[in-house]
């Protein structure tokens, strides 16, 4: 029995007004596949021999939909399941060796494990990354242990296995690690080529908004589409003998958090040093205003304020769509202009 997971996704991504791909479809059917030889329960299944593949480890790119698609299979297993990042596994891993001081690291791993087993069945492991030498040593002999007791695991990472903790000490004592994923996992490459041209994200309408995991998949599918071919650099603008470091400059797009304009005390001269170097401008995480953060708000309507009379276009991520974004008391009054500015500079037509 399978999940039927490729009707479920096209309804899935029709009911979020998500942009269906070829490629997405292939990677359900595949983990539909995985579901079937993992969790299938039936005569014939019981006596057959355990599939050997208890690892599904999905790569690529960011804003390609890695989380958003394992979320989606995550939910439809009906098991015993845990999800979380990679770092706060680890992180328990330490508090519980920690608690058990007196084992021995094999013996500790395994009192680790049978644990594990005894509460989840599927664990989903977002954001896979190596870093900490520490970790690097241990996680052949964890993953060995998890795959031995019929643990299995859901992988998303930006990087493929056997580049894993590439440029990292000790590389060596780290392959065994990189060996069993290897040797247990379904390693999937998550490729998606956009066509700027053809994309419905290159139209009207670059407001997007809740602040969730759909918001984010948009935002970053539309930043991977306008950014393509141009390098990821790091702008230093110099204001007045001050240094304003514009982190994610993409050769004339510049993308930006709303705490990296808003947060901190910028003014007009600011904003519009950054305007005149930004042919297109990117901003996320818009909140909500009100009282508390009034002083914020008054940045942002400055901010826009600029970037309208500079005449460039922008995307957007909002708490609330536009007719509902709130205000403070006091700036209620110019927030309107703001607003008609933004429904303006996020119809705007692109010319980068």
């Amino acid at each position: 029995m399978s999940l039927n997971l490729k009707e479920k996704f096209k309804s899935h991504c029709n009911a979020k007004n998500l942009e269906l791909n070829p490629n997405q479809l292939i990677l359900v059917k595949q983990l539909d596949n995985f579901y079937k030889e993992n969790f299938k329960t039936s005569l014939f299944n019981f006596f057959s021999k355990q599939s050997s593949k208890k690892g599904f480890y999905l790569h690529g790119d960011v804003g390609v939909g890695k989380t958003m698609i394992l979320d989606f299979f995550f939910n439809l297993v009906n098991k015993k399941k845990q999800r979380l990042h990679f770092n706060e596994f680890m992180l328990n891993f330490h508090d519980f060796v920690h608690n058990n001081k007196d084992g021995k690291e094999d013996n500790i791993i395994a009192v680790f494990v049978k644990d594990l087993k005894s509460k989840f069945s599927l664990i989903f492991f977002d954001e896979f990354q190596v870093t900490n030498i520490v970790d690097a040593m241990i996680l052949g002999k964890l993953f060995k242990e998890i795959f031995d007791q019929n643990i299995k695991i859901i992988v998303t990472s930006n990087t493929k296995i056997s580049d894993l903790y590439k440029e990292g000490l000790q590389r060596d004592q780290f392959k065994p690690f990189i060996q069993i994923m290897q040797e247990k996992s379904i390693e999937y490459e998550l490729i998606i080529e956009d066509d700027y041209r053809k994309s419905k994200e290159n139209e009207k309408q670059r407001y997007y908004f809740p602040l969730n995991q759909e918001t984010n998949f948009k935002i970053n599918k539309f930043s991977r589409i306008i950014t393509k071919n141009k390098k990821l650099l790091s702008n230093i603008l110099n204001i007045k003998g001050r240094n304003f470091e514009i982190k994610r400059f993409y050769e004339g797009i510049s993308r930006f958090d709303f705490d990296e304009l808003c947060d901190q005390n910028l003014g007009a001269e600011d904003y519009l040093k950054i305007a005149e170097n930004s042919n297109f401008i990117i901003i996320e995480n818009i909140p909500n205003f009100n009282d508390i953060n009034s002083n914020q708000q008054q940045r942002f309507i400055t901010l826009i304020d600029v970037i309208y009379d500079k005449n460039r276009a922008i995307a957007v991520t909002a708490e609330q769509s536009l007719e509902k974004l709130t205000s403070s008391k006091s700036l209620e009054k110019p927030f309107k202009r703001t607003i008609s500015r933004l429904f303006e500079l996020t119809s705007k037509d692109i010319q980068i």
